[in-house]
Order: structure tokens, then sequence, then C-alpha cells
């Protein structure tokens, strides 16, 4: 019932109704014609007590396991693995959160944290340079309060292979080993990491070249400008085959997290608390993966609840 709260972008109140009234759906999840589907509070206590139990990896696991499938099943992997992160904004508002610190309570969600998207500089009418922020509340996948999942996945067939979920103010560099170590893992078969300017950082380059593999992490523009005589081995990475190619593929994680945000609501968390993203970051990528390989082993595209009912 998780899974079909997700592949839909569904409450839990909603699901527990649709269950009840899609034979389908009621034959998906085990139940008879004429059995109810379990209150709606019964996924709250399941999934909290996954986590007081600690088996979070379950959920990581069953990502693994459909990766293995997928690798079994003859879906053609490429050579080039994209890593990116997505932010989702915390369930929390923070001007509310302002007024409970100033009463003495502690925050809504004590694992969110503040970070930046991104930055920019811009210039005033006055001919001056500034630089902008665009800042987010939560759990760095994945704007206010929000949460961060790291995906890595496959640029020819589009598969999510490996997440990892953070707060939002981490380093996204820290997080490319953690990913690539899951990846050779799991048998991926790989050749070049594609990454953008986030990911920029000499040890990821080194750990990429320890592999055997080769770096198509976008380089910063002080890599090849900067005043001294250690820019050659730059122009040079530049200048291979394969960086060209991973930059060239590099789009297409965005179209992905542009698909989990609008049909399966990754762009909120739907709960507090950074264990509790992580479940979601994790579900939305196996729902994701699930519906991709049924384009990919039939041909035939999945069509959503909205689609079907008109």
């Amino acid at each position: 019932m998780l899974f079909v709260s997700y592949l839909y972008n569904l409450s839990e109140r909603q699901t527990e109704v649709y269950v009840n009234e899609n034979l389908p759906a009621k034959y998906f999840v085990g139940l008879a014609v004429d059995q109810k589907a379990p209150d709606h509070s019964s996924m709250t206590k399941f999934r909290e007590r996954l986590l007081k139990n600690g088996k979070l990896t379950i959920f990581e696991d069953l990502l693994a396991e459909i990766v293995q499938i997928a690798l079994g099943s003859g879906v053609k992997f490429g050579s080039i693995q994209i890593m990116d992160s997505v932010h989702s904004v915390a369930s929390v508002n923070t001007g509310k959160d302002e007024g409970r610190k100033r009463r003495g309570k502690g925050p809504r969600d004590p694992d969110a944290k503040w970070g930046t998207k991104h930055t920019r500089k811009v210039k005033t009418d006055e001919g001056k340079t500034l630089t902008q922020r665009q800042c987010f509340y939560g759990y760095p996948g994945l704007t206010g309060r929000a949460g961060k999942a790291h995906v890595s996945m496959n640029a020819e067939n589009n598969l999510i292979t490996s997440v990892m979920v953070t707060s939002g103010e981490a380093y996204d560099g820290h997080l490319l080993p953690g990913l690539l170590e899951r990846d050779l893992a799991q048998g991926v078969p790989l050749d070049t990491v594609a990454a953008d300017r986030g990911y920029d950082d000499g040890a990821n380059h080194y750990l990429i070249q320890s592999k055997g593999l080769h770096s198509a992490i976008q380089l910063k523009n002080i890599r090849t400008k900067k005043k001294d005589s250690n820019k050659q081995i730059w122009f040079e990475l530049k200048a291979t085959p394969e960086y060209q190619q991973g930059c060239r593929e590099r789009y297409k994680i965005e179209r992905k997290f542009g698909e989990a945000k609008q049909g399966h609501a990754l762009g909120r968390c739907r709960h507090l608390g950074q264990a509790r993203f992580a479940i979601q970051a994790l579900l939305t990528a196996i729902v994701l993966n699930l519906k991709r390989m049924v384009k990919l082993l039939t041909g035939v595209n999945f069509k959503g609840r909205a689609r079907l009912a008109a």
C-alpha cells in the first residue's frame, strides 16, 4: 500500500479509499474482493516500526534488487553514470517555526537544515557585481526547509541505481564516493562518471581515475583560468571524448527529477525527519524505476491514475 501511494501520488487516507474502490489495486495488495483495506494509520505504524527497528536498509535493498532484476532481464546499461542531488521542501512553515523558537520550543523538524541550492553573480543598475544565493530548508534526491536526495542514474536507460539522503547543508561532492561504491558493488557496468560543478573536487577526480574510470565532472572555470602551470591537466580532461559525452548526457537526470517532483510529489517532504524523507526518496526512486522498466521491457508507457480515470 505504501508503494501504491507513491505510484499514484496519494496520501495515506486516499490510498485506503483507492484500494477499497479499485479491484486491480485490491488484487495487487493481496486482498479479496470482499475484504477492506487496512486503516490508513496502519501504514504510518508500519513505517514507524521499520524506522524504530533500524530497517531503513529494507528500502535500500528493494532498490538494489530492482537494479539486479533490470540487469538480469536484459535491460541495456550504458557506460555513463550521472550523479546529482534533488531538493525537497521540508514540511515546515519557517515563519511559524521561528515563532516556536521565540516561545522557547524546539523546531518542528529538528533534522531540517538551511542549505544553498546555487549561487550566481548578478550586476546591479549601478554596475556593481553581487552574489545571489538561492537557499532551501530541508534534507538534501533533493526553497525553504528541505531535504536532499543524492542520486546516481544510468544515462542509457534512465534507471536510478543508488540514492543517499542528507540534510540541506551537505556538500554534494562528499556524496559521490558513496554513490560510486554502491554502483560498483551492484555490478553496474559504468565507464564514465558525469556530474555538475558541485562535485568538482580534486579528491573525486582522483577516486574516479583510481577505479580505472573516466571523469566527466563539469569543471569550474577556475580550473582553466588560474595563473599557474597546473591547469594543463584540466585542458586535457576537457578534450577527452568521455568528458564531452558525459557533459552532453547530464541533462537527463534533471528530467528525471522533474518527473519525480511533478508526478510523485518529491518536491515536498511528506513527513518530518530525515529518516522518513529517506523512505520517501527511496520509494520514489523504486516507483520511477519500475515505471521505466515497463517501458523498456514491453514498449508500453505506464498510464497514471488520472489518465486511466479519463
